[in-house]
């Protein structure tokens, strides 16, 4: 298959239309959240665009140009005393100095408000999906193991073993939420594959239409070196939850996440530093989002939730690390000046900033050349 035929084929318009409705939605809201802190402490917010580029419509309302903007990716808001402020000599000589008014004259607990909303509207966000998504389907029960599908003629089916039958304990022994296996932290209803691995006897207790039984069987791992498989699907059990145990397993869910995410994005930027082009499945381009949201849209609308929950997390955690340029080293920026008991001149924050694109820039470009170079 060729370049373009694969590229095509990860591109598809279910996927595209999609991508670029969950991405506008998220980066509206955060803008959004920015305009609005801004807004309740009085600064002007001179105009705010859904999308990039040249402008299609425009509308003044409350004191703002409202706009919609050509290309529909990101969005953005000019927020009053955020950019220099323009300074015209007599010569007609146009120089830039550091705004006094609007933004610039808030303090700093102001300033790290305003700035701070934008990706604490995208955690929320992420945190209420993730809370309907546990009310109207249930939360998983990481010590419990659901069969999900047994293969016919399998060994798994000459033991009885039936959808929906779910394992509650292996060899005797309680499954655990988590546990180590080589060194890397894995959920207990994984552990089967484990189990599976050792041979002799094993015993699953089972739960089924609410009855307890149990399955005792011989196990060899391989035979003449052929890799034996039991014959199932399985996964975590679910259990249906209300709106408060939902809510509190989204918190739990997000702060677990916290690492997980950090660790990725330092990935990435270890990648991005020595050129390491090879394929990260934590971290994925604008092309394997679209090829992601095109599955995710063909299996139903909860699999498109669980992407913008994934995309709206990514969004705020992205923006808080403090890069100049992002929200996060904006932040910085506000903290040093704090430090310093004055802030920073006029030339020190723009070399910072301008520093901060160029990198974001490039890394955006990596992730872009490394999405494409899959293809080939």
């Amino acid at each position: 298959m060729s370049f373009f035929q694969s590229l095509s084929a990860a591109l598809t318009p279910l996927g595209l239309i999609w991508t670029l409705l969950i991405i506008s939605v998220a980066t509206f809201l955060h803008e959004l959240a920015h305009y609005a802190l801004a807004r309740k402490q009085g600064v002007q917010v001179n105009s705010f665009s859904i999308g990039m580029g040249p402008i299609v419509f425009r509308r003044l309302w409350r004191g703002t140009e409202w706009r919609l903007s050509l290309l529909p990716i990101g969005g953005y808001v000019e927020i009053d005393g955020m950019a220099p402020e323009e300074v015209r000599g007599g010569g007609g000589e146009v120089s830039y100095r550091q705004a006094t008014r609007g933004f610039a004259s808030l303090p700093a607990l102001g300033k790290i408000a305003v700035l701070f909303a934008g990706p604490l509207m995208n955690l929320l966000l992420a945190i209420l999906l993730m809370t309907l998504t546990f009310t109207s389907q249930g939360i998983p029960a990481l010590d419990r193991a659901r069969i999900e599908s047994v293969q016919p003629n399998s060994r798994a089916q000459t033991l009885g073993l039936q959808t929906g039958d779910v394992i509650t304990a292996i060899d005797g022994q309680d499954i655990p939420d988590t546990l180590q296996v080589d060194g890397k932290t894995v959920t207990g209803w994984q552990n089967l594959v484990n189990v599976l691995g050792t041979p002799g006897p094993h015993t699953f207790a089972l739960e089924r239409a609410g009855q307890s039984r149990s399955v005792t069987f011989d196990w060899t791992p391989s035979v003449n070196g052929q890799r034996q498989l039991l014959g199932i699907g399985y996964g975590p059990d679910i259990v249906p939850a209300g709106v408060g145990a939902a809510f509190q397993t989204s918190l739990t869910t997000t702060a677990e996440a916290v690492p997980q995410v950090l660790r990725a994005f330092g990935n990435l930027f270890g990648r991005f530093l020595t050129l390491n082009f090879s394929q990260d499945q934590n971290v994925t381009g604008p092309i394997g989002t679209t090829e992601i949201v095109g599955r995710a849209a063909t299996a139903g609308p909860w699999a498109l939730v669980q992407v913008a929950i994934i995309l709206n997390l990514s969004l705020a955690f992205f923006n808080l690390i403090p890069i100049p340029g992002l929200d996060g080293g904006r932040i910085l920026l506000v903290l040093v000046g704090v430090l310093r008991r004055r802030p920073l001149s006029f030339s020190q924050e723009q070399a910072i900033n301008v520093a901060g694109f160029a990198f974001v820039l490039l890394l955006m470009t990596f992730v872009v050349v490394r999405d494409v170079s899959r293809f080939f």
